[in-house]
């Protein structure tokens, strides 16, 4: 077959993604493979889609190439899809899949979102490969990724291919209406940042509404307004130095602007199963905070244009987000029915959320993102010296090995349940020793209250 690689590292030729596909190349020389850097050539490409779509054409199987930034794909590849959908290229009945380097953080909603446009373009999509950043230099790894391309390669001779998911199909929007008396300002800082142009008629008229209604002061700042030189370029020079390695002003902005606000809300129309390459852009581009959540604590909120109720996967990446980032989610607000009323109830949980400092526990999405990002850091801390310090300071290095007293009891208890005899004679005062310091807890709070 002709296998046409869609390289969307921004480091290109020194992607460690990129050294399984060239691995592949030697492992199957009876195919042709083929390169296309787009990470690193996105620039160009806007100008001049044309080389692109030559090697499309030619291709037979395309394999998307790529490490996961932020939840989902790095913003070159964002921006290579639109082109793609632009281009009023045809691919339908071509096959496609990828290949994804990572510590596992969120790479199933990557692969989601590449699934989910490769069927948009009539592609025959076959699950794809989630490797860690360093399987290939391992034996396991290098079975692993050779076992992955013959049954890619097995499934374009059998034909068999993922089925697209079945999504409703968007009803018009209902549009927000502004109303004329503005609703008295309390203290509060709301920033909401959005990529609105003049053509997001609905999704304006949500931002007008919450800034009218919202009893705290509202800031608007518009990605269109200031300057990004590029996407994340993934050198990691932040981590060691909280210094971004573009000098475009963008980490000032973020900073000074946006991350010392009260609380940030997100205004985007949904684009290609996402919120667009500019939005992306400025995702990946918060990495110059590397792996440190300076936001903890702040609420979110979230305005929406598009048929969101049919994007699960982008309904995970926003509370994956919110919980991974310690941010409480106030609400989102969305063009779908109900419009004001949704913008009304997600303005009224900010401002409860600010005057109370109000947030919640991680649940699974927070605490399982949260313990990847720890041991990641650790693991690398004498180069993340930024991230190191960071989590020390905020004690998110919560490693069980340091609960040694309980994990000693453990071993008693389990000795204890091991014997017919003791567990026998325990009958419920196990049951009743666990909720010793619960009623503690309970009898103190009916003494104080």
């Amino acid at each position: 077959m002709k296998i046409l690689i869609i390289n969307g590292s921004p480091k290109a030729q020194y992607s460690i993604t990129l050294q399984t596909c060239r691995y592949l190349e030697i492992m199957f020389p009876e195919h042709s493979f083929s390169y296309l850097h787009i990470g690193r050539k996105i620039r160009a490409l806007e100008k001049d889609f044309s080389p692109a779509i030559t090697e499309l054409n030619e291709a037979e199987l395309i394999i998307f190439s790529y490490p996961v930034y932020t939840f989902i794909a790095p913003s070159q590849l964002h921006k290579f899809i639109e082109l793609m959908k632009m281009s009023g290229l045809s691919l339908a009945g071509k096959w496609a899949t990828q290949i994804t380097t990572s510590k596992h953080f969120y790479d199933v909603t990557a692969h989601k979102y590449i699934e989910d446009n490769c069927h948009d373009m009539g592609l025959k999509y076959v699950k794809g490969l989630s490797a860690d950043m360093d399987d290939l230099t391992k034996k396991k790894g290098q079975t692993e990724a050779v076992d992955f391309l013959r049954y890619v390669l097995w499934c374009t001779e059998k034909d068999y291919s993922e089925k697209p998911t079945i999504i409703a199909a968007a009803k018009d929007s209902v549009l927000a209406t502004v109303p004329e008396n503005i609703a008295d300002k309390e203290d509060g800082d709301v920033v909401v940042v959005t990529d609105a142009t003049e053509n997001d008629f609905s999704l304006n008229k949500m931002i007008a509404r919450f800034c009218a209604v919202s009893s705290n002061n509202v800031r608007v700042l518009n990605l269109h307004d200031f300057y990004m030189k590029g996407g994340c370029l993934g050198c990691m020079n932040c981590a060691v130095t909280s210094q971004c390695v573009y000098k475009d002003g963008f980490s000032e902005i973020l900073r000074n602007n946006i991350q010392s606000s009260d609380a940030i809300v997100y205004a985007f129309s949904i684009k290609d199963h996402s919120m667009g390459p500019l939005f992306k852009m400025y995702d990946d581009r918060q990495f110059c905070n590397g792996h440190r959540s300076v936001t903890m604590g702040r609420p979110v909120a979230y305005l929406i244009s598009g048929n969101y109720s049919a994007e699960t996967n982008l309904q995970m990446i926003l509370e994956g987000r919110g919980e991974v980032g310690g941010n409480f989610i106030a609400g989102i607000a969305t063009d779908e029915a109900d419009t004001d009323y949704n913008i009304d109830k997600l303005a009224e949980n900010l401002s409860y959320a600010i005057t109370y400092k109000f947030n919640k526990p991680a649940n699974f999405l927070g605490v399982g993102g949260s313990k990847i990002f720890r041991d990641l850091v650790y693991m690398m801390r004498g180069m993340m010296k930024a991230d190191h310090k960071f989590y020390k300071e905020h004690n998110q290095y919560d490693f069980p090995q340091k609960h040694k007293v309980m994990s000693m009891a453990m071993y008693l208890v389990g000795a204890m349940l091991g014997s017919d005899k003791i567990r026998a004679k325990m009958g419920n005062k196990m049951n009743e020793g666990m909720l010793m310091p619960y009623e503690k807890i309970l009898n103190d709070a009916k003494k104080n209250k």
